[in-house]
Formats: C-alpha cells, sequence, structure tokens
C-alpha cells in the first residue's frame, strides 16, 4: 500500500514540475498525473518509466531552441507548453491500452501501448527536430516545398529524427518488457509508421484556416484577435485528434500484426 502512495506522490510532483518547468499547462498537469495513474494501474513502475522516457525527451526537444521556432508557432495551433488536449492527444492511446491491459491482462495490449508511445515521440522529435532544418520540408502531396510548421510536411532531418524518437522507444519498452529483438525491431517500425501517419491525416484531414485579418494559414481557430476562415480539412480533424488518431491506428496496426504472425 505505501508503494502505491509513493509512486502516486510521484506522479503529482512529476506533474507540477512539468507546469513549474512550463512544459506543461495546469489544465496539461493534471490530465499528465491522470495518464500517469492509469498507466501504473496497468503495467506499474515499468510502464512509467517508459511514459516518462517519452515525456522528457519530448519536453527537451520541445524546448530546444524555442527562440529559432518561435515564428513558426504563428502557424501552430499551439506551442511547447502542453494543455489538457495536447496531454491525452500524445498520451490518451497509452493510457487506454494501459487500461485495456489491467482488465485482460493480454499481452497484445503491451505491443499497443508501447507502439502508441513510439509513435507519439516518433511524431514529437520529427516536429521538433525537422523544424530546424535548414532547408524547407517538401509536401508529402505534391513533393513541392512549402513554409516551415506546415502540417502534411516532411524534411530529411525530422524523418530522421523521427526514426531516432521511435527507436529510443522501442529499445526501453523491449528492455523493461523483456521482448524479443524481432519485437523491438517491429515496434521501432509501426512507431515510425505512426508518424507517417501523422503526416498524411495532416495533409489530408486536418483544419487548416486563414485569418482574415493578415491572410495568414495556420491551425488556430482565432488570429489576430479575429476568428479565423476554415479553408481546409474536416470539422473535427484538428492537430490533437490527428495526433491520437495516428497512435491509435499505428497500435492496432502492431496489434493485428503480432496477432497474425507472431508468438508474443
Amino acid at each position: 500500500m505505501m508503494d502505491v502512495i509513493f509512486v502516486i506522490i510521484l506522479i503529482i510532483i512529476v506533474g507540477i514540475l512539468g507546469y513549474l518547468v512550463k512544459s506543461l499547462s495546469l489544465s496539461g498537469a493534471f490530465a499528465a498525473m491522470m495518464i500517469g495513474v492509469t498507466v501504473y494501474i496497468g503495467f506499474q513502475v515499468k510502464g512509467l518509466i517508459l511514459l516518462g522516457v517519452f515525456f522528457a525527451s519530448s519536453s527537451f526537444w520541445s524546448k530546444y531552441k524555442s527562440s529559432v521556432k518561435k515564428p513558426i508557432e504563428d502557424k501552430l495551433a499551439k506551442g511547447a507548453t502542453r494543455d489538457w488536449r495536447q496531454v491525452f492527444a500524445n498520451g490518451g492511446a497509452a493510457a487506454l491500452f494501459s487500461l485495456f491491459y489491467s482488465i485482460s491482462m493480454d499481452s497484445f495490449w503491451v505491443i499497443g501501448f508501447v507502439v502508441a508511445l513510439a509513435s507519439a515521440n516518433s511524431d514529437t522529435w520529427a516536429s521538433e527536430i525537422g523544424s530546424l532544418s535548414k532547408k524547407n520540408p517538401i509536401y508529402i502531396l505534391t513533393g513541392k516545398r512549402v513554409e516551415k510548421g506546415t502540417s502534411g510536411a516532411v524534411s530529411g532531418l525530422g524523418s530522421i529524427a523521427g526514426l531516432s524518437g521511435s527507436l529510443l522507444v522501442a529499445v526501453v519498452g523491449v528492455y523493461f518488457f523483456q521482448m524479443s529483438t524481432i519485437s523491438a525491431i517491429l515496434i521501432f517500425l509501426f512507431g515510425f509508421i505512426g508518424n507517417i501517419i501523422d503526416t498524411l491525416l495532416g495533409a489530408v484531414c486536418q483544419q487548416l484556416f486563414r485569418c482574415t485579418s493578415c491572410g495568414i494559414e495556420t491551425e488556430k481557430r482565432i488570429h489576430c484577435d479575429q476568428p479565423t476562415v476554415r479553408i481546409k480539412g474536416l470539422a473535427l480533424i484538428d492537430n490533437d485528434m490527428v495526433n491520437f488518431l495516428s497512435g491509435f491506428i499505428a497500435s492496432i496496426l502492431a496489434i493485428g500484426f503480432f496477432t497474425l504472425f507472431l508468438s508474443l
């Protein structure tokens, strides 16, 4: 019982620290605590360590050279400080699989959990590090260069970063959950596939708006203190929804592959 109390206190402290260093908003800190408790229910301390690897590494890259990234934030819906929607978008799928595992104890939920975090880490690293590329990214649907911060665009630096982010979570996850080398490779690949799905959804489905005052194309609903006009995308598909769906879809694909072709 004392172990449980200690872990919960630790989760609360981490949430508060995230708020104090401005990696999380107040709502984001509460959401992170909820996800932390849910992950602990399913996967205990090893699940929290893997969640911590994602949170710490993605927060570092979000803050890294933030002044250089500042101009790009005009196009993006949100900045480096995550609110509750961003927290659930990146950690919600992992928390969901953790909850499923606590109910059924089926090993394929472990795969879903690790792949969801690998996908989230891959996407975050790709976005944060890729934005530092000297060249503008290439829009995945047209092959033409577009402005940095455009959803659905890729760069060489961002792709390498995405592969690295997925690899980190795959290696740590396989170590703690004692899975095979082939499992590590497949989790790494499906984590990066989640990043690719995110890019495709961003290009095809995600909402894009135009500011009626300055004319900039942005993900924000409000710009220059005025409502923006939607010019592209589906009504309910914003960046947070894209992040959640990409990780969830990649995890389901991985679970299906492992179930059909491998013995966990």
